[in-house]
């Protein structure tokens, strides 16, 4: 597998912990992927959920990377429609500036959030129609050729951040085609449409100042541990937390009570979110991750990590590391 390995960290806020707790866990694997040679960490914007620390990605990124030297920063992905295009420019306009040549930004339509949530983000249920449009203009900002005149973002002007399109369905595969822009594809939770997807950007594909050839990064999940066994526990473990986090509505639930839960048909759909996930050891989650970029037809593979103990997390990844020799 030559394909590069990048993490995105949910910035997850675990049981007992803090945000503070999260921002800190969030540094220390930052530090130890550089070291370890991994290529890039994304941040995704979410908002009102309270396991997830990552709602100002923004400042997120500029807090780890005035703690890391050379790792590659970016988000996976602000959520467009949330925000002005000129607010975006200037806030990766200034990141870029501060840490030239490290900043990736990453574009979304999606809310990032609920209906509820979406109202106290004063966002139109309908900006995400001219999500395509307000790609071009930021664009246009960062490039410094704003599509305003007499508009410019400062910070921003002419620093050309590079923009990723993000998605899981086909609309974000034809608009980074039709862009020429990188390809992220979610897969790592909403797997349907990747091989269509991936396809379609491939043969659609149209050259830009950014990009010469079609470039595709895919989520996947993975849980490395020095034993087969040792990473199905962890697995088994991550699926109870999605599941009560997702159908046990606000109940106490025993582990014997969520696996029944995860056996049902709602159960089994949420299961099915995480189809591409790599459990096993080193070798094992490598064999996984080399198929599934040939069928991914991706040349960057965003792992997450599932593992729900941070001391796991950070074994996880730093095996992977080491079976892909990414420090060499």
């Amino acid at each position: 597998m030559t394909v590069a390995l990048s993490v995105l960290d949910l910035a997850h806020i675990g049981d007992g912990e803090t945000a503070a707790d999260s921002f800190t866990a969030s540094v220390d694997m930052a530090q130890r992927a550089e070291r370890w040679g991994y290529h890039r960490i994304w941040y995704a914007e979410h908002h009102n959920m309270p396991t997830i620390a990552s709602s100002a990605t923004s400042v997120l990124i500029g807090h780890v990377a005035a703690q890391t030297s050379t790792i590659r920063l970016g988000a996976g992905g602000i959520m467009l429609p949330n925000h002005s295009p000129l607010t975006i420019a200037e806030q990766f306009g200034t990141l870029e500036t501060l840490f030239p040549g490290r900043i990736d930004l990453g574009l979304g339509r999606a809310p990032g959030s609920d209906q509820r949530t979406m109202r106290a983000l004063r966002r139109d249920p309908t900006s995400a129609d001219s999500f395509p449009q307000d790609v071009l203009e930021l664009q246009g900002y960062l490039a410094g050729e704003s599509r305003i005149a007499g508009v410019n973002a400062t910070p921003g002007y002419g620093t050309n951040v590079p923009l990723y399109v993000l998605g899981s369905s086909m609309f974000g595969a034809q608009l980074a085609a039709l862009l020429g822009l990188p390809y992220a594809f979610a897969s790592h939770f909403a797997p349907d449409a990747l091989e269509a997807a991936t396809s379609h950007y491939r043969c659609e594909f149209q050259p830009s100042a950014q990009l010469s050839e079609p470039y595709v990064i895919a989520g996947v999940n993975v849980i490395a541990a020095d034993t087969t066994e040792h990473a199905e526990q962890q697995l088994q473990a991550a699926k109870r937390y999605r599941a009560r986090r997702m159908l046990a509505q606000g109940r106490d639930l025993n582990d014997g009570e969520v696996d029944a839960l995860l056996a049902s048909p709602a159960g089994r759909q949420v299961e099915s979110m995480t189809r591409y996930t790599a459990a096993g050891t080193p070798a094992e989650v490598d064999d996984y991750l080399a198929k599934f970029a040939k069928q991914a037809q991706a040349d960057e593979l965003m792992v997450v990590s599932s593992a729900v103990d941070r001391t796991a997390w950070l074994r996880s990844l730093e095996l992977l590391a080491e079976v892909r020799d990414l420090g060499d």
